[in-house]
């Protein structure tokens, strides 16, 4: 399977780093599966980071681990495979996803790697999940969540619930990302 994880500025890096580190442990014992013999296609895993993306994740979590098992792009990269629809990859995760990125996703501004990713996703009907950071919403938000809905994308808000100390509370994301994983049809342990 072929995954791309976004990591968006709004807050909650903690539910990113839940799911990336999910998805690495998954990874890992895949490959180890594979070194042992099993016949499994390898996952790949796709990163991008957006310019808010990092800073609002060393100021909510820490320093960003390094992902070494994940292939990791610019935001500008407009080479990277998941900008085209013919490589092939299935499922897309924004996560955090402002309602910046949600509205710029709703309208097809693709002026990014986000937003090209994004585009792909629901111009090839392939799962697009994105966890939007917001509340309360507004009229825009609400409509924008429904253009993004009705195009095929998922949307999984999240409450804001426990934002001042995030890495206090990690068991409590614990059955939330299996939820995600699932919705995204990201592997999952």
């Amino acid at each position: 399977m072929k995954v791309v994880v976004a990591i968006g500025g709004a807050s909650g890096s903690i539910y990113a780093k839940r799911l990336l580190d999910e998805l690495a442990a998954h990874v890992a014992a895949r490959k180890a599966a594979i070194a042992v013999g099993a016949k499994l296609a390898p996952h790949e895993i796709g990163l991008v980071f957006s310019s808010a993306g990092s800073q609002v994740w060393e100021h909510e979590i820490g320093e960003v681990p390094p992902y070494s098992s994940f292939k990791k792009y610019g935001l500008r990269d407009f080479r990277a495979p998941f900008a085209s629809g013919s490589a092939g990859w299935e499922a897309m995760v924004v996560i955090p996803c402002s309602t910046g990125g949600l509205a710029r996703i709703a309208h097809g501004i693709s002026d990014d790697l986000i937003g090209r990713a994004a585009d792909v996703m629901l111009k090839e009907r392939r799962k697009l999940v994105l966890v939007v950071r917001e509340t309360p919403l507004s009229a825009i938000h609400l409509e924008n969540m429904l253009a993004v809905t009705r195009a095929g994308a998922v949307v999984f808000p999240r409450r804001r619930r426990f934002i001042r100390n995030p890495r206090r509370w990690i068991r409590y994301w614990t059955p939330w990302s299996g939820a995600c994983s699932t919705s995204s049809g990201c592997p999952t342990s």
